[in-house]
């Protein structure tokens, strides 16, 4: 299994996909998993259940996901690692965990325009957006940096990422 982790924005189901294809391999972005198994949107349940439902449901799926996928490209949501006990149990299932670091400002140009799609972000004014980030960024990176591998995808396209992956690959 290969698993993406990265910040919201990071290009994590994009790449998943080239990387994927690129491998034969099946593809399974995460917040969509749980959008199946939940029969609703993230930002649905969010804003019904609340995160603290969520974050406990993220983390029932990601069990049953990393048992049931070894053969797959999964991308994570960027806040799956940070909760519980979910990155030591992404590591210990797969070697291939990798986290995909974008710049703030590259974070903020991406995010910008899907505020209305993202939950956490929706309500921030683009003026303090910046600040947000840097701060989640910060709290999310003790997280993040525990994956096996660290790829800087702020001047690659896709396939040169993917690329940079396979090279990788356990």
């Amino acid at each position: 299994m290969i698993v993406l982790i990265g910040y919201m924005g990071s290009g994590k189901s994009t790449v998943g996909k080239v990387l994927a294809k690129q491998l034969q391999k099946d593809f399974i972005d995460f917040d969509k998993y749980i959008e199946a198994k939940e029969n609703q949107n993230i930002p649905e349940i969010f804003k019904q259940k609340g995160e603290v439902y969520f974050r406990k449901k993220e983390a029932q799926y990601l069990g049953e996901l990393l048992e049931d996928n070894s053969k797959a490209v999964v991308s994570l949501g960027g806040g799956t690692p940070c909760f519980g006990n979910n990155m030591q149990t992404i590591i210990e299932t797969s070697p291939n965990v990798y986290y995909l670091k974008l710049s703030v400002d590259t974070l903020i140009d991406r995010l910008k325009p899907e505020k209305s799609y993202r939950p956490l972000i929706k309500d921030i004014a683009d003026k303090d957006l910046s600040e947000f980030i840097r701060k989640h960024l910060f709290e999310r990176n003790f997280y993040y940096l525990q994956a096996h591998h660290i790829i800087n995808v702020t001047q690659q396209t896709p396939e040169e990422i993917a690329g940079e992956i396979i090279e990788k690959l356990s």
